[in-house]
């Protein structure tokens, strides 16, 4: 049988795409990075996000160990969402496409 591993591509990069590269997982990685966040939270501020993709994404995201949800037993319920001790480690990553992109954009201001 297979395990988890094993659906891996080989190339390391190609991993770390699979993992968080599409558009929403990046921010939402973004947010958590700041503090737990809420779904209505996370969709009022990812402004084009639909429903859907939030839950797929956020479920896919907990599936890989990258983030947690934690279920308040309250009434109504309230679930938080924050980066796993896995997903903080990816940290680094992130500050650094923030660093890239701020050098992008101060270049491309100077044209």
């Amino acid at each position: 049988m297979k395990t988890k591993a094993d659906l891996l591509p080989e190339c390391p990069v190609a991993t770390t795409v699979q993992l968080i590269g599409n558009k929403w997982k990046l921010l939402i990685m973004r947010n958590l990075l700041v503090r737990p966040w809420r779904f209505n939270e996370l969709q009022k501020n990812l402004e084009g996000i639909s429903q859907k993709v939030l839950t797929d994404s956020l479920r896919s995201m907990e599936a890989d160990g990258i983030l947690t949800r934690t279920v308040y037993p309250e009434v109504p319920p309230r679930v938080e969402y924050a980066l796993s001790e896995l997903g903080e480690s990816m940290r680094p990553i992130l500050e650094s496409m923030e660093q890239w992109g701020l050098s992008y954009k101060s270049t491309i201001s100077k044209k």
